[in-house]
């Protein structure tokens, strides 16, 4: 994403908006090391520095930017030019897994012609590089135990911009119809009169797995794979899955958004019937430069997993330990 090779280079950003946003992530996905230099942070970088993978400071002296090998400044926003607005919309893109080069070309050029883009934290923030000078960029990250914008205040956004007449983009990791509250944001846009699209993305739930050398099924191991939200824990009055049921399925069980629930899930799991012995996984950061991976059984996993921040995908399942296919180049740990 960046036109120069930038791996091992000691970058600084300078500036903490959205659009500075996408410049880190191009040199993160470069393998530069980053530092940005802002007063305050937009939630997409502020989560980048909560997970370490970017260290932040409020204020350099001019002199103290001689020690990087790289100084970027933030792009202002270019002036919007005249023009008439017609009728506007919004356009749900998948982002895929975090990789910018995962996104779908469809949603690459609804990217390129958007007037607005709400973006959130688990989107491929590189790939705003393709939008133009011009459009206007919103982060409404939502990080766990952090900053977090509403769902209402989200769906008002996209239909108060697409009422004005622009044509907005809703960014957002992985598919916006897994776990991703596309559907809600949908029926709000419809509600309101507001023509839409959807263009899938390739989901996590998949893609994380894939790239750590996991399929989540495999002949002669499984048939299927169940994708569950790991948002609550099995005791918790929200939540509405039959653990005893999923650990007697036979399917490969894919948790999203179960980091911090993880040590439960695992627990109803081998409490309904599953064997303690069973293979499982987790892989963070998918996709991105960052990504690496724990495996152990599903019995282990949570207590191996203890350092990992999100995001991160949990395999249960044989598909996890396959020989042959588990490479230790991944960053895997045991």
């Amino acid at each position: 994403m960046t036109p120069f090779d930038v791996a091992g280079l000691d970058a600084v950003v300078i500036g903490g908006d959205t659009r500075a946003a996408a410049q880190v992530a191009a040199l993160l996905d470069g393998g530069s090391s980053v530092t940005v230099v802002a007063p305050e942070l937009t939630a997409t970088i502020d989560d980048l520095v909560g997970r370490g993978l970017v260290t932040w400071v409020r204020d350099v002296e001019p002199a103290d930017l001689d020690r990087f090998d790289l100084v970027l400044r933030g792009r202002p926003r270019a002036p919007e030019p005249d023009r008439i607005l017609g009728i506007g919309s919004v356009t749900l893109v998948g982002g895929g897994p975090g990789d910018p080069g995962l996104v779908t070309v469809a949603g690459r050029e609804a990217i390129q012609q958007a007037d607005v883009i709400v973006t959130d934290r688990l989107a491929p923030i590189a790939a705003l590089a393709w939008a133009r000078p011009d459009v206007e960029l919103i982060d409404v990250a939502k990080i766990p135990g952090g900053r977090s914008t509403s769902q209402d205040d989200i769906n008002q956004l996209l239909v108060e911009h697409a009422k004005a007449g622009r044509h907005v983009v809703r960014f957002k990791g992985g598919d916006n119809f897994v776990f991703g509250r596309g559907g809600e944001e949908l029926l709000a846009c419809h509600a309101a009169g507001i023509a839409t699209r959807v263009i899938p993305g390739v989901s996590s739930a998949i893609a994380a797995p894939a790239l750590a050398g996991v399929p989540v099924t495999h002949r002669g191991l499984t048939q299927g794979f169940t994708v569950i939200s790991g948002h609550v824990p099995p005791d918790h009055p929200d939540s509405t899955l039959d653990y005893a049921a999923l650990a007697r399925s036979g399917t490969t069980i894919v948790v999203l958004m179960g980091v911090r629930t993880l040590e439960a899930i695992c627990a109803a799991l081998v409490t309904g019937g599953l064997a303690p012995s069973t293979p499982a996984a987790v892989v963070a950061d998918g996709s991105l430069s960052s990504q690496h991976v724990v495996r152990a059984t599903v019995s282990t996993i949570a207590a191996h997993a203890a350092g990992v921040r999100p995001p991160a995908v949990a395999v249960i399942g044989d598909v996890a330990d396959i020989d042959g296919l588990v490479d230790d180049a991944d960053g895997t740990s045991r």
